[in-house]
């Protein structure tokens, strides 16, 4: 627990001043406590006993005081350090998406979308209860059990004696509970994480669930996964609630031995009565904040796994590490011997061509020939295991992989539309410029649609621009490609949503603007691929032909079998 404190005492430093009124707080709170405890004595002794009049009216207003003051603290405490919770955990997610955004592909690759949604949501969530409630309560609980302590031991020595011989054995069950709860809490939110990515699947494929319509497949799949983050959450609830009747407990141990050796004080005349009930409140006060700062330090196992698992993603550093030299241009790149494995399987063996400036290159294969594994080393998602890939002469590495991809853009097949307008989608990653969005709209054969939306390019799409074709969604990507004026356009089946007419004059526009650019071209159907200079034909990792496509069908067996699949004719 201590550790984890430890942790986050860097986070802390930032709210000397919230630190120092919560504390104020939690001391108004453990000082009124114990007062109540202490104002048993006079109560009982000077009004009961001794019929003073003068207490009896005086006592009520310090008692409203006491309460007003324990109000007080209690707000200054919780105000300021849910405040202080809340900061810290949104400054730790906001590490954690900046964290996760500069891993390479290899790392989403492994984590399933819905456990980094957990992780960064659920995980964040336990932190922040431990930072500022139960951080909090232990310390609060901890200074009120000091106070009331103090008063025990004010009252008589003899009796806090016994009760201090007895209350610490309650630490060794208590600290068996917390060490088998945060086994618990691990197991807790990895099956809370399948939860997550259970409904991250089945809203991301709603589409084809309906189609197919396996909806009860889904709903028993979902119900499996949820008993099993039940089970355990029970499990969890089982073995915490352990601590309180174990402290109550060796509460009640305490209090029959307070009972039967403060009666006997109070019968001989060594302890006056309110002084006996003064004791006695102090010491059942005491149980209770007692009870909570146990309770508070086996919770606090929940947030301690919570926070080694977000540990174990911050600690994860990227495979493809970052060069130092900004990229200003692409006139030529070169594939020297590359070779690119994932795992076990090789994508790419011993390949090696030139891609130049002005040219319109396409790659043509079967699926698995390594086409798209050629996109990920040009924009860096993966590195070559063998092998290398230079720019302009310079290996590829050197380069930060900002400058990098600010010279490249990509249009795929899957087509990625985000919750904003128009504009802000074209111009994605850019300031806005309506000249330059309107421009490429119109080179995407799109403006004269968007013209007669009702906001024009201010008009906003859908979550995955359900509001859109799909030939309408693709020219979207086309055009966001466009308005970057990259120097490496990379189009990755980007025509196969549109009509004959609308991929025509697509490709018309890209060859216009392929002389300041390099350009690549991949598609299975090789009807797209007519303006290509040049055609590199992939299969099973390896670059088998080279060359125009009438050289190739004349003189290329994978290329004359792909051809042979086309409805047209050369």
């Amino acid at each position: 627990m201590f550790t984890f404190i430890k942790h986050y005492i860097p986070y802390l430093k930032h709210y000397r001043a919230r630190l120092l009124l919560s504390f104020l707080g939690m001391v108004l709170v453990a000082a009124t406590t114990a007062a109540m405890a202490y104002l048993m004595k006079p109560l009982l002794d000077e009004i009961f006993v001794e019929k003073n009049v003068e207490t009896l009216y005086a006592l009520p207003l310090v008692i409203i005081a006491v309460f007003a003051l324990k109000g007080l603290g209690s707000f200054l405490q919780a105000y300021h350090m849910n405040h202080i919770g809340m900061d810290i955990v949104r400054q730790v997610r906001d590490k954690m998406i900046a964290h996760l955004l500069s891993m390479d592909m290899a790392f989403f690759y492994r984590y399933h979308s819905g456990e980094l949604l957990s992780r960064v949501t659920n995980d964040t969530g336990r932190i922040q209860g431990a930072v500022s409630m139960q951080l909090a309560t232990f310390f609060r609980e901890l200074m009120t059990t000091i106070g009331l302590m103090g008063v025990v031991i004010y009252q008589s020595p003899t009796l806090a004696f016994l009760i201090c011989i007895i209350i610490p054995a309650a630490y060794f069950p208590v600290q068996m509970v917390s060490k088998r709860l945060k086994k618990i809490s691990h197991t807790s939110q990895e099956k809370n994480s399948e939860l997550t990515s259970n409904l991250n699947e089945i809203f991301s494929n709603i589409e084809i669930i309906k189609a197919y319509s396996s909806n009860k497949y889904e709903a028993e799949k979902f119900a499996h996964t949820n008993r099993g983050f039940f089970d355990i959450s029970i499990k969890s609830v089982r073995v915490g609630e352990l601590v309180i009747p174990l402290m109550e407990l060796f509460a009640s141990i305490s209090a029959s031995v307070v009972i039967v050796v403060g009666g006997q004080e109070v019968i001989n005349g060594t302890m006056t009565i309110g002084a006996f009930f003064s004791f006695l409140t102090a010491m059942f006060l005491a149980v209770d904040p007692m009870r909570r700062v146990s309770v508070t330090y086996s919770r606090f196992q929940d947030a301690i796994a919570a926070h080694e698992r977000i540990g174990e993603i911050l600690h994860t550093k990227p495979s493809v590490k970052e060069g130092a030299v900004l990229l200003e241009s692409v006139a030529r790149i070169d594939f020297d011997k590359c070779s690119l494995s994932y795992g076990e399987t090789q994508a790419l063996k011993e390949v090696s061509f030139t891609l130049k400036q002005g040219e319109i290159t396409a790659f043509v294969g079967n699926s698995g020939g390594g086409k798209s594994s050629i996109i990920n080393l040009i924009l860096r998602f993966f590195d070559a295991t063998q092998g290398s890939v230079n720019i302009n002469g310079e290996n590829i590495q050197k380069f930060t992989l900002h400058s990098l991809r600010e010279q490249i853009a990509i249009v795929t097949q899957r087509v990625y539309i985000f919750n904003d307008t128009i504009a802000m989608n074209v111009a994605y990653g850019h300031e806005v410029d309506e000249n330059k969005v309107i421009l490429a709209l119109q080179k995407a054969n799109l403006y004269d649609y968007v013209t007669t939306l009702p906001d024009g390019i201010y008009t906003r799409l859908s979550e995955g621009g359900v509001n859109l074709s799909g030939g309408q969604r693709q020219r979207i990507a086309i055009a966001r490609a466009l308005y970057k004026q990259p120097k490496v356009l990379i189009l990755d089946e980007a025509t196969s949503a549109l009509d004959n007419q609308s991929e025509a004059e697509i490709i018309t526009t890209i060859q216009a603007i392929s002389q300041g650019m390099i350009t690549i071209m991949i598609a299975h159907r090789l009807k797209t691929i007519d303006i290509a200079q040049r055609i590199l034909v992939m299969h099973k990792g390896t670059l088998v032909c080279e060359g125009n496509k009438a050289y190739l069908n004349a003189h290329c067996e994978h290329f004359q079998k792909l051809y042979q699949k086309e409805d047209y004719e050369a």
